[in-house]
């Protein structure tokens, strides 16, 4: 766990940060295969990440430790349903993303939803086992079409009451 955590609403200054740090999180993962990763896949999800960083209007949240942004979630689409969390590679495993999840949660309670909802990659062991950790069950596995990478993925689908 780490102290000195805080979780609080992106602000502009934030911007270039979250498509920073979702980029070398992607970029991190163990979950991708390699011919998913050639440099015009890798360059496409880069300028998706800035782009999403850059436009969006949904919810995000920041996670910072002693001044410095090491992670980022957000709520896109659906109410009932977490987007996004991403966590700086070095940061990793230290809770940051359990407490991301739990902040969410904790909107979704609010608004009295009943069930929250979370995907990732199918070879995102990490993600899912925190996921789980959190409450999360797999609902589903199968193929996704990624638009950002043009490709198939074999993706999960996870679902936790509240």
């Amino acid at each position: 766990m780490v102290t000195g955590l805080i979780i609080r609403a992106m602000a502009e200054a934030d911007r270039d940060a979250v498509g920073l740090i979702g980029f070398r999180a992607w970029q991190s993962s163990s979950a991708f295969e390699d011919t998913y990763l050639d440099p015009v896949v890798i360059e496409r999800v880069r300028g998706e990440f800035e782009v999403f960083a850059k436009e969006t209007t949904c919810d995000v949240v920041i996670a910072q430790v002693d001044g410095v942004t090491v992670g980022w979630g957000a709520r896109a689409g659906e109410p009932d349903y977490i987007s996004d969390i991403w966590v700086d590679p070095d940061y990793q495993g230290r809770g940051i993303g359990r407490n991301l999840v739990e902040h969410f949660l904790g909107e979704m309670r609010r608004s009295h939803i009943s069930t929250a909802k979370i995907s990732t990659h199918a070879r995102n062991v990490y993600a899912i086992r925190a996921y789980e950790r959190c409450g999360f069950r797999v609902i589903w596995q199968g193929k996704q079409w990624s638009e950002t990478m043009k490709v198939e993925l074999q993706k999960v689908r996870l679902e936790k009451a509240i």
